[in-house]
């Protein structure tokens, strides 16, 4: 968990957690309320969608959490027990956003008038950024290491509920932390995607795709540091 990282490692979830927040925040107005990462609310809304008889925006938003499974196999897949392939995972994640910014060619979807036109145009690049997205919560899983997700936070924010109930009560007083961390890194994120897309449109995209290649980068470093630190001299 989140609790065992060491801070390289919790720095590079913070910064996972920055751009699924900030292309989430891009997505939910570019699809018209639509997620590619927070798949909970895909599920309501979907649910919502299907019980009103809308099936195209269900169908959509079931498309969009298969898509994300589909992504969490794959870096599952590429993820070896033996050798860490995260950054090969995180590469990847670079790759299919940048496909995604790439096919965001389409009108973004009207919130208050959803067609199933509109939403067969943004399929490409919902798919894209959700399978991205479903491949990012796997890059802390596998190898032996800790596994936990990138892209939602309830499950965060019921750890710092508890780790500040622990710290009232005498027990460790900064472990919470580190939730919050991700936290606000997520919401962070979701506040630059929203601003960045008012002013740029779908091209605020390629910053993510660019953001996820300094990250990779910024982990492959980390971990030749880490290796140069344990080879004995």
């Amino acid at each position: 968990m989140v609790d065992s990282l060491p801070r390289s490692r919790l720095a590079i979830a913070v910064l996972l957690a920055v751009l699924a927040g900030y292309i989430d925040g891009i997505a939910f107005i570019y699809l018209g309320g639509y997620f590619v990462s927070f798949m909970s609310g895909n599920t309501t809304q979907s649910g919502v969608e299907l019980a009103g008889g809308d099936l195209a925006a269900a169908g959509f938003g079931f498309a969009v959490i298969v898509a994300f499974v589909v992504g969490v196999m794959a870096g599952t897949a590429i993820r070896s027990p033996r050798r860490d392939r995260g950054w090969l995972v995180l590469l990847g994640v670079a790759v299919l956003i940048a496909v995604g910014a790439a096919l965001a060619s389409a009108p973004p979807v009207d919130a208050n008038a959803v067609t199933g036109a509109a939403l067969v145009a943004v399929a490409p690049t919902a798919v894209c950024l959700s399978l991205a997205m479903g491949a990012v919560n796997t890059v802390f899983s596998g190898s032996g290491g800790p596994s936990f997700g990138i892209t939602y936070m309830t499950g965060a924010l019921v750890k710092i509920g508890e780790g500040i109930a622990g710290a009232l009560r005498g027990g460790d007083r900064t472990g919470w932390l580190r939730y919050l961390a991700l936290w606000l890194a997520i919401a962070v994120g979701a506040i630059g995607g929203a601003t960045v897309y008012a002013a740029f449109g779908t091209a605020a995209l390629w910053y993510a795709a660019v953001f996820a290649l300094a990250i990779t980068w910024v982990d492959l470093t980390a971990r030749a540091r880490a290796s140069r630190g344990s080879t004995p001299a």
